[in-house]
């Protein structure tokens, strides 16, 4: 066997050796002398080189809480109860609305209603035509009378504000039928149109009649529109007043006192008074029938869809697809304050579900932009919060 020996070291490389041998013998020697165990002395003399250097972490903070953080809405059945946004929205509506609303919100084949104001009672106005052509509807389809009845209206039959059908009307007369005489009052809100119907149907008491038959509850129904118009102003009615401009003129010639205390007094107690949440609540009962014959029913709710009134009021917030019948009233004003703006209606989505909808504006200042952008926010609410379950 042979031994391979090592390549020869060279004379510089013996010298190295000898020094680092020398420093060993010294590090131990020192070792020795100062008492510590030699390891220690040993790995002290031996030269260290720092490691990488790390930051030390700050603890973490607690998390801070979000301002106004988003309220957990829970599950709902729409069908027993209304959505809660629907609930927030109408309530800020009429919170942050200047002047005296009500509003009101009623799903159809539900049994609840959103409100605001819901109780109170509100100046109907034109409105009011509503019950008169329900009572009307409902004496046909008791047989009291026909659709196709004629009437003839005389000179001495009209009487103010609007009124289309005056026009008509010459010296010997002018003659329709009390079907006619109902699409006026629906579509047109002709007031003539509307008193000639309460005539026929038999007056203010028929129509609370058939209000008290049907169980609508908390809707006054007024005295025709000669004396309720002529009194909220201050007047007595005179025939002379269905003339031209003579009623305004009348009106005009009242000391500014006058006119303020009988339209406050009008205010604080209408005799045409009706609160929301009962408009929202009649209006389901005729979309599901229970208010006219299936023949009446339908006859009516087209007319209503046919209405050329306040096409921007809740109907200018109705969003493509959805449909909207309703009735509107406007009261008089007496600046800087205007009285019962009002639109009541049946807003339906794509899917056939139908929603009753009231705003009743008594009294405010602000202009009629600003109530258009009220109403036409509660039918949006009502669109974006639809839930067909």
């Amino acid at each position: 066997m042979k031994i391979k020996r090592c390549a020869p070291v060279g004379k510089g490389e013996r010298v190295r050796r000898r020094i680092s041998l020398s420093l060993v013998i010294a590090a131990l020697g020192a070792c020795v002398g100062s008492g510590e165990p030699p390891a220690a002395r040993v790995a002290a003399a031996v030269p260290r080189y720092p490691g990488p250097v790390t930051t030390p972490q700050k603890p973490r903070e607690p998390a801070k809480p979000v301002a106004n953080p988003p309220i957990a809405i829970s599950d709902y059945n729409p069908r027993s109860t209304p959505s809660p946004a629907l609930v927030s929205i109408i309530q800020s509506l009429g919170r942050n609305f200047n002047g005296k609303v009500g509003i009101a919100v009623r799903r159809v084949d539900a049994d609840w209603t959103v409100a605001w104001n819901g109780t109170a009672l509100f100046p109907q106005q034109s409105v009011s035509k509503l019950w008169v052509t329900m009572a009307m509807l409902d004496a046909v389809d008791r047989g009291k009378m026909s659709l196709s009845d004629p009437v003839t209206i005389h000179r001495q039959d009209l009487t103010l504000f609007n009124q289309p059908l005056a026009a008509m009307v010459d010296a010997d007369g002018f003659t329709t039928t009390v079907a006619d005489l109902m699409k006026r009052a629906m579509a047109q809100s002709d007031n003539t149109a509307n008193d000639m119907l309460l005539r026929k149907v038999g007056g203010p008491e028929a129509v609370r009649g058939f209000l008290a038959r049907r169980f609508v509850s908390n809707v006054r129904f007024g005295p025709g529109e000669r004396i309720l118009q002529s009194t909220t102003a201050g007047l007595s009615w005179n025939p002379s007043y269905a003339q031209g401009r003579n009623f305004y003129a009348a009106r005009a010639a009242l000391p500014m006192s006058v006119r303020q205390r009988a339209l406050d007094a009008y205010l604080a107690d209408p005799p045409d008074g009706a609160a929301p949440s009962s408009v929202v609540a009649a209006l389901a009962k005729l979309k599901r029938g229970e208010m006219l014959s299936p023949a009446s029913t339908s006859l009516l709710l087209d007319v209503m869809h046919s209405a050329k009134t306040g096409p921007q009021r809740i109907k200018g917030g109705v969003p493509p697809g959805w449909s909207y019948l309703h009735k509107t009233g406007t009261g008089q004003e007496l600046a800087p304050r205007s009285t019962g703006f009002n639109d009541i209606g049946i807003m339906t989505a794509p899917d056939g579900t139908s929603y009753a909808v009231a705003v009743f504006i008594g009294s405010t200042t602000v202009p009629i932009p600003t109530r258009w952008e009220l109403m036409q926010s509660v039918a949006k609410a009502v669109a974006a919060n639809h839930d067909k379950r």
